[in-house]
């Protein structure tokens, strides 16, 4: 029997209101389902009996599963390349207008193939770069140069020593949530910023494809995020949420999947019209975007 973690309290606030949502597939591997839990307190959703972090592996162990191949197999795929590289560029100017850093200590926790760890380390930063996978570390020096470690180093980097800590869409897959966010905050100097890209379940894509979205994408995910429900993650380790921004290309390539999980092939038309009123849905809000950037800091002492 695998081993699994059974929730009785929210992993976000400690909460104990919590009522079932969601029954939701795991389309790429097991065929498993999967319940999803809501907060009542701060909104997090959650899946339940999720397997352990040593029981996870087989789970991430199929060739689409894109941020630890490279994969380029596959229309939805190669877009999804061709997007990435337009993206990386997008995070790079991103990060250097927010922070006001051209160069510093960057930590890419969770770097996948290295991609955006080589955009960083090309325009002049010292990067840190962390992957569980050792086939995606395998790939991330043989394609792109980047020296990525293990993530069990997370625990032995130096404390207050980056200007900018960077998670895209990488936070929802670590076990041991609050452990990881007091480390983070130990790791960033006083002056530091954290750049967090998780999936958002209240957007329009998340709402219209319900138990098909594919970014619930259970069990590899294991948190599923709100504005409201990072605020009060944030909050509870006294780190600010200063900005959010809105990855509009998100809501296309998970409609795309959608379409699949929902009716067994991919609907290319519908799921550029779902994409596409997604986004105008967010531009009146962009905390409804299908995926938000939250940049935070620690508070001001």
């Amino acid at each position: 029997m695998i081993d699994s973690i059974h929730y009785t309290f929210c992993p976000g606030c400690g909460a104990s209101s919590l009522r079932s949502v969601l029954e939701v597939k795991d389309f790429s591997v097991t065929g498993q389902l999967f319940s999803l839990l809501e907060c009542s307190e701060c909104e997090l959703r959650f899946t339940q009996d999720v397997p352990s972090a040593t029981a996870m592996g087989p789970y991430y162990q199929f060739e689409q599963y894109i941020s630890h191949t490279n994969t380029n197999k596959g229309l939805v795929n190669k877009l999804y390349q061709g997007v990435r590289k337009f993206t990386t560029w997008q995070k790079r100017k991103l990060i250097e207008k927010t922070s006001g850093c051209k160069a510093g200590h960057l930590l890419d926790v969770g770097c996948g193939t290295g991609a955006f760890a080589a955009t960083m380390q090309r325009a002049g930063w010292t990067v840190t770069a962390l992957e569980p996978d050792a086939g995606a570390r395998k790939i991330a020096m043989e394609q792109f140069g980047v020296q990525a470690v293990d993530s069990t180093q997370l625990y032995q980097l130096p404390e207050a020593h980056y200007d900018v800590i960077t998670l895209w869409h990488v936070l929802e897959h670590m076990h041991h949530l609050q452990d990881v966010i007091v480390q983070l905050r130990k790791l960033l100097k006083p002056n530091g910023q954290i750049f967090i890209a998780v999936p958002n379940y209240t957007s329009f894509d998340a709402v219209t494809f319900g138990e098909h979205w594919a970014a619930y994408d259970v069990p590899r995910h294991l948190y599923h995020f709100t504005p409201r429900s990072m605020r009060a993650l944030l909050s509870t380790h006294q780190l600010l949420l200063t900005e959010t921004f809105p990855m509009w290309f998100d809501s296309f390539y998970v409609s795309l999947l959608s379409t699949s999980y929902r009716s067994g092939r991919t609907a290319y038309a519908h799921a550029l019209l779902i994409g596409l009123a997604s986004n105008l849905k967010a531009l009146a809000d962009k905390e409804k975007c299908s995926s938000i950037i939250y940049c935070c800091r620690q508070w001001p002492h």
